[in-house]
């Protein structure tokens, strides 16, 4: 109390709300294709802890997000790594672009292989729990990681992910609500992954339910490190992402 009746016009609470829109951050490319070896280390990092985080889920045995559900199913039939199985998959998406003439970046092509190879690894390295407590952990702290890393390569600017892409690739050419296509891409590849033999559980809800605000977690504490002070505005609505919090 005698914190807010000393400094009245700070807003304490804003600091506890996630991100709704992309900040403007020193490390924003300017370039989809080039960037300060700064800006690519940010990305890199970025995409690396979302595999990471994507690696915790599977470990968990709790059950992955859609698309990680994909993956499984597809290494599963195919007898192959879920990190190469997760590439296949981005690259398939890249196509789909095509007919939707979205335009591709660095980050786009850094997001294809850096979250498999994050993926591949930490499948690899990291241990499988079998206390339900720590399996929980494992969901959370997932989730969590990969809505830091989100927030640090969405605020590079250097192009979606093929998933993002797509999803909002579909937005622009149909005018469906973002939200609307987000959700019947996410049931259709959950419903495909999981006849293919991914794992589906309460991991999957939690995500689900979970990773929204985790983003916007994320963003928030990005902008909050790396905001540019000679920013017009402190944030932005990224065209490449028109409504994060729908």
């Amino acid at each position: 109390m005698f914190a807010l009746w000393l400094y009245p016009h700070v807003d304490i609470l804003s600091w506890l709300r996630p991100a709704r829109t992309v900040p403007v951050t020193r490390w924003r490319s300017s370039s989809r294709w080039r960037a300060r070896p700064g800006t690519l280390a940010i990305l890199a990092l970025g995409l690396y802890l979302f595999g990471t985080g994507d690696a915790m889920l599977v470990k968990s045995g709790l059950g992955v997000s859609p698309w990680t559900v994909l993956g499984q199913g597809l290494a599963a039939r195919l007898e192959i790594s879920i990190g190469l199985a997760t590439f296949i998959v981005s690259v398939a998406v890249l196509l789909l672009w095509i007919p939707l003439r979205e335009r591709p970046g660095l980050g786009t092509i850094a997001n294809a292989i850096i979250i498999a190879v994050a993926l591949q690894v930490g499948v690899t390295v990291l241990p499988s729990p079998t206390n339900v407590v720590i399996q929980f952990a494992f969901v959370i702290g997932g989730i969590l990681i990969i809505g830091l890393g989100s927030g640090l390569y969405l605020t590079t600017r250097m192009g979606p992910g093929p998933r993002d892409g797509w999803m909002t690739g579909i937005h622009l050419r149909t005018g469906w609500p973002v939200s609307a296509v987000r959700l019947g891409i996410e049931v259709v590849v959950l419903a495909a992954g999981w006849l293919l033999g991914g794992t589906v559980g309460i991991g999957t809800v939690m995500f689900a339910i979970l990773i929204g605000p985790s983003v916007g977690y994320g963003l928030m504490l990005a902008g909050a490190v790396g905001r540019d002070p000679n920013a017009e505005s402190p944030v932005e609505l990224d065209p490449d992402f028109p409504e994060l919090d729908a």
